[in-house]
Formats: structure tokens, sequence, C-alpha cells
């Protein structure tokens, strides 16, 4: 008997999955498939390595108008590709590695906060390709206006978010160009980094296509053709031309604005002559207690030295005077003021409640902050630990003591912005597990001042800052604005005094980078400013952000006279004892960027923001496929 085989039907769904692809869509396939990562990983390196070298401890700056150019080609492209963001936050935080090194220096249990801080900074740089993509690919904004608005909306961002982290602006490589800079009094440094990111994003444009391919940046058998034609000669043309306008007239306002320098006229107002004391003491966690006399020592001897020029006022760095100053704020009897010592005080045996009381009634710390400016016939501002005395408990402070000669204590400043981790625990009272993440004791940290204060001598106003509180473009812009609010007839302060210790970071750069960040404030505020530093680098800012080569630079080891830059190296000199003596050139401008703060930049972090909402309710009419291409410029 045969047996007939009857063909079965297949099930429709099953014959559908068997069907081969046409040619068409293997084709259609290729094209639409991302190219490889490799490209993304080549160019984001290349930022990453050249943006790193247009800092220090390389400086160099020239670097820093080309230094985007490699990431605003995949700004350019129609489509991401494979692991696109992933290679950008790579490179990034090597790249912060490397920059931010010197935090490891102060302390070994300083590497996980470098590690932190490098892993934030990080996020920025594929932030920043994501939303400026948006603007370009989404929005159709030109290349060369959507990256520099999203680029300074970030650095503003990062200058608030967080406390706030204002190092290492794109703006800050050309400090030493001071035609370049002059904008500043209007935009603040962030008008800088959008000229510099403006330039770069021109330069992107001119990029042709065959690059891309060669970049591996294309995906598929797309050729570069397809770059080319969208970034049309008349649109590079328009892109060269606004960046060449902007950058010729931010050249041409920084040439007036120097030009208007008031402390070069006949008439200018004498400014105070300042000496700068610079100690030579690297700094740990764990202090040693021998050292503050051998501390004050050296000061001492290093203000001797400067006080043979007949300065009319001195400079001691940040803490650097090693005893606190104890001080009674309101009514307090002798029973409250005993009451506040701490419990572990009071439970001692030999606990003294009359020498308590005398240390805080006649302050010992005062009497030698007296008797210092009685010696120097100068005014005196001091770094120094405070602790106060108040009905409510015991607050410390980060200080500068204001002393004049005849009078003793005449005014102090306590330290408004503190730095995270290195000043106060945040959240320490609910998560108490953060202590356990700092080498600080349980009772670490310092309470925050309140209010800016301004120092009169001689009829020279001063205002100082201290740490890193020169760093912070808001911060300091609301010292100087608020001088002027409270000075008769608008007058802002003359000199910004910057009382700071970098010796937690043992002559690395963030030395340099701490001296350029100044610079810009300088100019911003239209006001010179000086900086007595531990390990250095003290320096004398004129308004116009050049860092003065001083009358005096005594070497406290040798006597010798010295100038700011090694002549061997061109490098400014750090870690070593100095005496600085130089005439502060006042400066009479005023400042656009005091009156109205950071509108220039707040502008671009509202258009970035805006750019992302805009792209949420508009609908791309005619999505690209691979043989188009974005706006090229």
């Amino acid at each position: 008997m045969t047996t007939m085989t009857v063909p079965r039907t297949p099930h429709p769904t099953t014959a559908k999955a068997t069907v081969e692809p046409t040619a068409r869509e293997i084709i259609s396939q290729a094209r639409t498939a991302a190219a490889p990562a490799k490209g993304a990983l080549m160019v984001s390196g290349a930022t990453a390595m050249l943006t790193w070298a247009a800092f220090t401890p390389l400086d160099w700056g020239p670097l820093a108008w080309v230094c985007l150019v490699p990431v605003l080609l995949l700004v350019r492209l129609p489509r991401p590709t494979r692991w696109m963001y992933r290679a950008l936050y790579g490179a990034s935080f090597a790249g912060s590695l490397l920059t931010l090194q010197w935090m490891r220096l102060g302390d070994a249990t300083m590497y996980p906060a470098w590690f932190a801080l490098s892993i934030y900074t990080a996020m920025y740089l594929p932030v920043f390709v994501a939303v400026a993509r948006v603007a370009v690919q989404r929005l159709q904004v030109p290349l060369v206006v959507a990256v520099p608005v999203v680029w300074v909306g970030l650095e503003f961002l990062q200058a608030h978010l967080m406390t706030g982290f204002s190092w290492y602006y794109l703006g800050h490589t050309q400090y030493a160009w001071l035609e370049m800079i002059q904008i500043s009094d209007l935009t603040g440094a962030y008008g800088v980094s959008f000229v510099v990111a403006m330039t770069s994003a021109a330069i992107a444009g001119l990029v042709p296509g065959r690059i891309f391919k060669k970049l591996n940046l294309l995906s598929g058998d797309v050729d570069g053709n397809s770059i080319d034609a969208s970034a049309t000669t008349k649109r590079k043309t328009i892109a060269v031309a606004a960046a060449v306008v902007v950058f010729a007239g931010v050249l041409t306002y920084g040439y007036v604005r120097r030009s208007q320098a008031t402390w070069t006229q006949p008439d200018a107002r004498s400014g105070p002559l300042v000496a700068l004391v610079q100690g030579n003491f690297t700094s740990t966690v764990k202090h040693d207690p021998t050292q503050w006399i051998r501390m004050l020592r050296t000061h001492d001897e290093l203000t001797g030295l400067a006080v043979k020029h007949q300065p009319d006022v001195i400079v001691w760095p940040e803490t650097m005077f090693g005893w606190p100053l104890q001080t009674v704020e309101g009514p307090l009897t002798d029973e409250e003021l005993v009451a506040l010592a701490p419990a572990a005080y009071r439970a001692n045996p030999r606990f003294d409640s009359s020498r308590w009381i005398e240390s805080w009634r006649e302050s010992e710390a005062a009497r030698r902050l007296r008797d210092d400016a009685d010696r120097s016939g100068a005014a005196m501002i001091i770094g120094i630990g405070t602790q106060v005395a108040r009905k409510e408990g015991l607050s410390s402070y980060n200080s500068a003591a204001f002393v004049k000669p005849g009078r003793g204590m005449a005014d102090r400043y306590d330290k408004i912005h503190r730095v995270i981790f290195g000043e106060y625990i945040p959240l320490r009272d609910q998560l108490p597990f953060l202590r356990r993440l700092t080498p600080y004791a349980a009772g670490f940290g310092i309470d925050a001042g309140e209010r800016a204060a301004v120092f009169e001598h001689e009829g020279w106003t001063f205002s100082p800052v201290i740490c890193f509180e020169d760093t912070v473009p808001h911060l300091v812009r609301q010292v100087v604005k608020q001088t002027a609010d409270e000075s008769k007839g608008g007058k802002t302060v003359d000199v910004l005094v910057n009382l700071t210790n970098d010796g937690w970071f043992h002559g690395s750069a963030e030395l340099d980078q701490h001296l350029i960040t100044a610079v810009f404030r300088a100019v911003e505020c239209r006001t010179p400013t000086v900086r007595a530093v531990n390990t250095g680098i003290s320096a004398i800012i004129d308004g116009d952000g050049a860092i003065v080569e001083p009358e005096v630079f005594i070497d406290g080891k040798t006597g010798k006279s010295l100038s700011m830059r090694d002549p061997q190296t061109g490098r400014w000199r750090k870690g070593l004892d100095a005496a600085i003596v130089h005439r502060v050139p006042l400066d009479e401008r005023t400042s656009l960027y005091v009156c109205h703060g950071d509108w220039f930049a707040s502008a671009c972090l509202f258009a970035a923001i805006g750019s992302l909402i805009v792209a949420l309710f508009v609908r791309r009419r005619n999505r690209p496929d691979t043989t188009r291409a974005s706006v090229g410029a």
C-alpha cells in the first residue's frame, strides 16, 4: 500500500517569518544602522585632551579655540553613532580626572571626593551634545548659535547646582589675552566662553563630509556628500561672518575699555601700599600643634621685611594666625558663659571656670593682634579662626580680622561660602553616616557668615573674601554690589582682598588655576584684587585683569629681590616664603555686571531649557533619513 504525503500549508505567521528580506530592505537597513562607536570615541577623546591641555598645568590657551570642534561633529551628525553618549561621558570623565587630580593631594581621604567631583563634572559634556543636537537637529537652530548658547547655559548651571563649581570655564583659558577678557564687565566670564565656543562652532561647520567618513561617523554606504549638501556655502559664509563679527566686536570693546583705565590718568587717586605676607606651610587634615608656633614666627619675620617699606595695609593668608579669636556677642553673664563650655570640658576635674571666663573676656589673640598692628604702624587683615559665644551657643567661623594701629580689633569678616565636605558636612544631623566619609572628628565644621564686610583705612575701603570664595562670580559680584548700595554716592569698594590657604595642594596646578580664576573677578567688578596665599601664588591684579609685577618681591629665606615669575621656567613662583609690596592701582570705572548680574548667562540657560521644552511639543515634519544631514553651520 502506497502512502501519499499531503503537503502541509504553513501557518500564516510562520510563512511571514521565513520570508527573505528584499535587496531594497537590506540596503535600507544598512543605511539606517548606527555608525560604529569608534568614531565617537576618537572625537570625544580628542576634545577631552585638547580641553585638558588648554588649562593648567600646560596652559596652552590657544587650543581652547578648537577644543570643541571634534565633539561638534557629533552635533552635526543626522544620526547618533553607537554608544555615542557613553563615549562622551567616558572621555569627559577621564579628562576630569586629569584636570582635578590636584584634589587628591590634600589627604588620602580626598580620593573619593576627587572621583565624585569628576563623576559629576563629566556629565556636562554629554548633556551639552544632547541639548545642542536638539537645538540643531530638531529645531534647526544654526550650529554657530546653538553651541555657544548651550555651552554658556551649562556653565551657569554648574556655577549654582550642588553649591556650585565655577572652575575651568572655557573663557578662563584666555586670561592672558587682556583685550579679549574685558567683555567680562558686561557678561561675566561667561561672555568670553561664548566667543570661544562660537568660534569652535564656526570652524566645525567648515569640516567637509569626507572627514566624517574617515572618522567612521557615518553608517553603512552613506557618504559625506549629504553632509556637504546640507552645509551650503551660504550657510558656512553666514556662520563664519557672524563669528568674526562677534570676535571683532569683543576685541574692539576690550581695546576701548583698556584705554579708559583710570589709574593711568595724571589726576588718578593714589591707592594703598599693600604688603602681602606669604608663608610656605603645606596643610594636612591632622594639624601638628607645634607648627602654629613656627607659623607665627615665620609670618612675623616676613612682616618685618615688609614693614621696612612702610605699607599702609598688611595681609596675612587664611588661617595663618594660630590662636583662635574668642569673642562674646550680646549680654552674657559669667555663669551663662561657663554653661556654654563643652560638656567634656566641664567634666574634666582640672577645668577652671575663671580661666575659661578670662579667655573670652580678655582674648589673648585680640591682644596679640593689637600689638602686631601697633608695632607695624599699619592696618592688618589677618586670616584667623574665630569662636563666638552667644546666648544661642558657641559658633565657629573662618574669619578675616581687621586690626588698626592704636585701636586694635576694628572689624571682622566671617566666611559666607563654605567648601562642602571641606568646611561643613551637609545633612550631617539627618544622615549621620556622612561623617564616616570624611577624616574629621564629630565636632568638625564651621558656621557660615551672614554678610559681606567693608574695612576702611585712611580713606580706602577693602572687602575680604576667603579661600575659594573668589572663584564664585555671583558671590564676589554681590559683595561688591553690597558695598555700592551701602556707601554714599553708590561707590564700590576700592580693593578686594583674598586670603587663601592653598597649602593643601602642594604646589600643584590648583595654585595657578585659582589665580587665573581670580583674574576674572577683578575684571567683572572693575575692582583691583590682592591675594595673600599660603604657599602661593600671592599677587596683585589690576582692574583690567593684569597680574602686576610688584614693586617689591622678597625671598623670605635669602632676603633677595625676585620677580613674580621664575626667569628659567617662565612660571609663577610658588612654594616659598615671601613678602610682596605694591601700591594698588585703583579703578574708578563702573561695571554693568555688578549692576545687573548674570543676565547674559541666565538668558543662555533659559534659551537652552526652552529649546528642550519646545522640542517636546514640536513634531518634526520631515524626519530626515541618513541621506540628509543637519544644518551644518
